[in-house]
């Protein structure tokens, strides 16, 4: 029996060009630091772009360590905001970890903030993995730190005026001329460090409010730690409502270079805390060890029974 011809593979057109928001350019991108690319897959992608500002509760959301996940890679992010930007379209993207995972597990405040969020990803590991558990799994891990990037590389192709929040003086300052150097043509409309305890005083509300409204950002990054900056967003949300705001913790730290991160390696076998703690063991020692490790173990055992208990009560 004659074996079957191959299957005919579509020809690769070289002129065709690669959109910074694509799933292309972003592997290139991670292989330029030194990362690996999103590994392919070859079922049909039910996540598409359309289902942003609509409400997260569904079908492809996954419930992981109390709160509501989107199983979306890195680059689908990234096409997901520029896509609702075009339309006109703003909404507020959150990076759960396990330390933000376990606070909205403590505060039902803190996970409703989480779940009204119109995209939330997971940035870390042990999430990823006890999704895999789970028999829901997220494709890969999403970062602030990595979205800071790519969303502002996407943001200088398409013209998309950009706002830093965050960081002590200078930090911020810092981050736009790095962001501004590596994507030529960027448009970051402003920077703010807010001074310490800011929520809690109406007129420095009104100067961050008042500062931001002025710029007129189309995509806010907020880097103030969970839940300052989320619950900021939420009251600054309807003075820019075509904007998208990203919560991203250290990413502009990181970005300025203030902030050392862990190598690629680390980050993609769940040590990037490993690497933080020895960074900075006096501030990070009891989150890490005290809080946030048991919690980790919980949720991952948790997971494994939730999965070997179900599996037994289908036969």
């Amino acid at each position: 029996m004659a074996e079957p011809a191959p299957m005919p593979t579509a020809a690769v057109n070289p002129a065709t060009p690669v959109w910074p928001w694509s799933e292309a350019a972003h592997a290139q991108m991670a292989a330029a630091r030194g990362a690996r690319p999103p590994a392919k897959r070859v079922q049909v992608d039910r996540v598409g772009v359309g289902r942003v500002g609509v409400g997260r509760v569904g079908a492809d959301t996954v419930r992981v360590g109390g709160v509501l996940l989107d199983p979306l890679t890195h680059a689908q992010v990234v096409a997901r905001v520029m896509a609702a930007l075009e339309r006109g379209t703003g909404g507020h993207l959150v990076t759960p970890n396990v330390d933000i995972c376990r606070a909205a597990a403590r505060d039902p405040s803190l996970r409703a903030l989480i779940d009204a969020a119109e995209l939330a990803v997971a940035d870390g590991m042990p999430l990823v993995w006890a999704s895999r558990l789970l028999g829901r799994p997220l494709p890969e891990r999403v970062t602030g730190a990595d979205l800071i990037w790519s969303l502002s590389a996407a943001a200088a192709a398409r013209g998309v005026p950009v706002y830093l929040v965050g960081g002590p003086p200078g930090v911020a300052e810092a981050a736009r001329d790095a962001l501004c150097g590596r994507h030529p043509g960027l448009n970051v409309e402003g920077v703010h460090a807010p001074p310490y305890g800011f929520e809690t005083s109406p007129a420095a509300l009104a100067e961050v409010r008042g500062r931001l409204v002025a710029a007129r950002p189309s995509l806010v990054f907020v880097g103030l730690g969970f839940p300052r900056q989320d619950r900021l967003v939420a009251q600054l949300r309807a003075d820019l409502p075509g904007a998208w705001f990203v919560g991203c913790g250290a990413a502009i730290a990181f970005a300025a270079g203030s902030v050392r991160r862990a190598p690629g390696w680390m980050g993609d076998h769940g040590l990037e805390w490993l690497f933080r703690l020895i960074s900075e063991p006096q501030r990070l020692a009891r989150r890490y060890l005290v809080d946030d490790l048991p919690f980790a173990l919980r949720l991952l055992s948790g997971a494994l029974l939730r999965r070997a208990f179900g599996s037994r009560s289908r036969h």
